[in-house]
């Protein structure tokens, strides 16, 4: 079904939250006055460019940049050394730290411009300002590098290996980042060991390239009168950038504003703290004018930290009747050539505490080795970890009701948490807070048809066409927290967030938040939260975000934790105010506070309505401060930090329904439907959208998307070319619905559902496929799952067969 909006102003402010209003924020997007970083105008700007290195891995024998010096328009050319010469003003480090550390990591120096060695070819090595971004670049291309080309190393099995290319020395001996388990070894062991049926396979997670709309990008102005530095770039998370740059470029927080403009898409890669805005804010300090550094699509295929990267083997144990029994895991995970911001934590606590999924499985064992490869560093992309778990973990589902000769929905339902099991505790340390997995499962197969759908895919492999149907029944773990917890694990920042809203004297509303929105709709969804809380009009609710000058504090958007973290927040900051007018209404309806009703935006005498007065009144008097509580301050604002008491857990089942021509190996969808349950719904048009995007790009990375280096470490997809991003006509038409089991962690009862259908899709339609190629005896193709591919797989299999396997009908 597709939701119709609504327009806000036919709507009461009882009824705001949980409706299908229309986003606020599109009408800018739509007419072209949405102001993006690359927008923006400064007297007097300089612009800067990066050298990049043109190899994957390669010694640095000298760099030359007298021609590029004397060039048109160019102001200055810096390396390493002018970063750390005794006159480089603030004395940072000039290296990017990491954000998740763990007790076997191996940190390797990270610097914003390397020196003597480059380990991924992008990697900088020089950056030029000039009068105008194109005498930049044409510098750029001028400066003159000596390399001694290297050995270079990209998939993670390989570095790992013991006749490697060694990228980091004695810092990292045999290129390994990190080494972890979770689990429990010998009990797992224990259950394989007694298991009546196991699977086992092989899995890819390919890298995958980020592709925003909008590339990265930085403005910013240093005031030497002031020492204040304000930088506007392409940003997450601003006060967590503010943070790691201050160190990097040595320069006071405090006296260092980040805001994000209107921010075109950033799906995890606008996250991390990346060299090249860095550079931006200390050149401009250093030329005391303003600086601006907008990076090209190729660079950013070049650079942005890639996601997945996975190689992995994966074993199920079963025992008689299908029980699942225990889960074993064996992973190599790709980190690229440094530790990005928060990489530890994907391969890790982001991907292993996922691996129950929906099902309760009594023994479960997970390894994880990291490895320093030379492609750019790897880190968050949309889902994080998730859908790396959620995918080896429908798989093995997939593959072990084959092996049971089982149907694979009455597989998955057998092994499902029990809807009474809630609080669930998982083997793999983490406590599921509320489900009801059979209902989305019951929905989906409802709207597939499912036992119809069997019918119709014998009948049409008597014909020679081959039909499949994929189940992905995904979990999703979102809203880390609580920030005790992520320390423990090796957080080195809080997971809570911060809002303010304050109520000015006319009555409308300001709220102020910590995240930082890029897409997602918080201007809508969070003035609907508010208004709702207050029981005032939407329209006069203003969201604010993205600038650390106005925000007191806060954490960013990632990890689909806007609504569970940010819109908690503000309930919590709603409810004070709410407290403080019902005492500024008590006083003047001369009544006990205890005897005070608040609803639909009035404050009335328990038991007598016509004793009243609205909120807005109350801020009205608040700010007069003729006639307030004499223990009372004036005003009418509060701010809160909240911080959740633990991760919430949305789930659902994604279905698709392919159609494969062996011949060609071509791949067709016939239908793709989408139940999710997210919890309760904020804006159910927002959440719809959001499983539109996300299945999209899952689908992006099922059948289309990877990145391909050469044994060189040069970047074989780097263009739009080469990288094959799917458009609208390669996406299916979906079908959506949901179910609603409110999580108890918030006071929204919201879960989230950002990266839902990412971590959804991919593994429903190689299910499909595999399941249109069972006659072939296919069970499964490596994504993506190009025509090619599928054909090889039909071809491979049936040779091994002996080329008996049936074609069916005529052909």
């Amino acid at each position: 079904m597709s939701i119709e909006s609504i327009d806000p102003d036919e709507v009461s402010a009882a009824d705001i939250l949980g409706s299908a209003i229309e986003r606020r924020e599109d009408p800018a997007l739509l007419t072209g006055n949405a102001e993006y970083t690359d927008d923006i105008q400064l007297p007097n700007t300089a612009h800067l460019a990066v050298v990049r290195s043109r190899y994957g891995h390669a010694q640095i024998d000298g760099v030359d940049t007298s021609d590029a010096e004397e060039m048109p328009g160019v102001i200055g050319v810096y390396t390493h050394d002018d970063l750390h010469r005794e006159d480089t003003p603030g004395g940072g480090s000039f290296e990017l730290p990491v954000g998740w550390l763990l007790p076997s990591l191996n940190n390797v120096s990270h610097p914003v411009l390397a020196k003597d060695k480059v380990r991924y070819q992008g990697d900088g090595i020089a950056v030029v300002v000039a009068e105008n971004r194109y005498q930049a670049h044409d510098a750029a291309g001028a400066v003159e590098v000596d390399y001694e080309r290297l050995d270079a190393t990209t998939n993670p099995s390989e570095a790992l290996g013991e006749d490697a290319p060694s990228l980091h020395g004695d810092d990292a001996e045999g290129n390994v980042a990190l080494d972890w388990e979770i689990g429990d070894e010998e009990k797992t062991a224990e259950a394989f060991e007694s298991a009546s049926h196991t699977v086992r396979t092989e899995l890819s997670n390919q890298l995958l390239i980020p592709n925003a709309m909008e590339p990265r990008a930085a403005v910013a102005t240093y005031n030497p009168g002031s020492e204040e530095l304000d930088v506007f770039m392409t940003s997450q998370n601003p006060h967590l950038h503010r943070l790691l740059m201050a160190g990097v470029i040595g320069h006071p927080e405090h006296k260092l504003r980040i805001k994000a403009p209107d921010v075109g898409g950033g799906f995890g890669s606008k996250i991390h703290h990346y060299a090249d805005e860095a550079l931006v804010a200390w050149c401009s300090k250093l030329l005391e004018r303003p600086v601006k550094w907008t990076a090209t699509r190729s660079e950013t295929y070049l650079t942005d930290a890639p996601g997945r990267g996975h190689e992995t083997t994966a074993e199920l144990a079963m025992d008689d009747d299908g029980t699942i029994v225990g889960l074993r895991v064996d992973t190599e995970a790709n980190l690229g050539a440094y530790l990005s911001t928060f990489a530890p934590a994907v391969p890790t606590y982001l991907y292993g505490t996922l691996l129950s999924g929906q099902y309760d499985i009594p023994a479960i064992y997970g390894h994880v080795t990291g490895a320093y490869t030379n492609v750019p560093p790897v880190d968050a992309y949309r889902g994080a970890g998730r859908p790396e778990a959620s995918f080896l973990v429908e798989r093995l589902v997939h593959l072990g009701a084959k092996e049971m000769g089982m149907d694979p929905a009455e597989f998955r339902r057998r092994n499902f948490v029990p809807d009474d099991a809630f609080p669930y505790e998982t083997q793999v340390a983490v406590v599921y807070d509320s489900g009801d997995y059979e209902k989305p499962l019951d929905k989906a197969l409802e709207l597939v048809d499912y036992e119809s759908f069997r019918e119709r895919q014998e009948q049409a492999r008597a014909k020679g066409k081959y039909l499949g149907i994929g189940f992905s029944c995904y979990i999703e773990a979102c809203g880390l927290a609580p920030s005790e917890l992520a320390g423990q694990l090796g957080a080195q920042a809080g997971l809570w967030e911060s809002s303010l809203v304050r109520v000015h004297p006319s009555g409308t509303v300001t709220a102020f938040c910590g995240t930082s929105g890029h897409g997602q709709g918080h201007a809508t969804t969070y003035a609907q939260i508010v208004a709702n809380e207050l029981g005032v009009p939407y329209d006069d609710v203003e969201v604010v975000e993205g600038d650390t000058d106005e925000i007191p504090q806060g954490m960013g958007t990632y990890g689909s934790r806007s609504a569970a973290v940010g819109g908690s927040s503000l309930v919590k900051s709603s409810e004070k105010v709410v407290e403080k007018a019902k005492k500024i209404a008590a006083h003047q309806l001369e009544a006990d506070p205890d005897d005070i009703a608040f609803e639909d935006g009035e404050f009335h005498v328990a038991g007598a309505p016509d004793r009243a007065i609205g909120i807005q009144e109350a801020s009205q008097q608040a700010y007069l401060a003729h006639d307030i509580p004499d223990d009372m301050e004036p005003g009418l604002e509060a701010t809160s930090f909240y911080d959740p008491d633990n991760f919430v857990f949305p789930f659902g089942t994604h279905v698709a329904i392919v159609e494969v021509d062996p011949e060609s190996g071509e791949i067709e969808f016939e239908k793709y439907v989408a139940v999710d349950d997210v919890g309760n719904q904020i804006n159910p048009k927002i959440v719809e959208g959001q499983v539109h995007g996300g299945v999209a790009q899952g689908i992006g990375q099922a059948l289309y998307e990877g990145a391909e280096y050469d044994d060189n470490g040069t970047l074989v997809t780097g263009s739009m070319q080469d990288y094959t991003v799917p458009k609208a006509e390669h996406i299916p038409d979906m079908e959506t619905d949901s179910t609603v089991t409110p999580s108890p962690h918030n006071p929204l009862g919201v879960k989230g559902v950002g990266e839902a259908g990412t971590i959804a899709a991919p593994q429903a339609v190689v299910n499909a496929v595999a399941d249109a190629l069972e006659p072939f005896g296919v069970d499964g193709v490596e994504m993506p799952m190009t025509a090619e591919r599928v054909w090889e797989a039909v071809e491979e299999s049936t040779a091994a067969d002996g080329g008996t396997a049936d074609h069916g009908g005529d052909a």
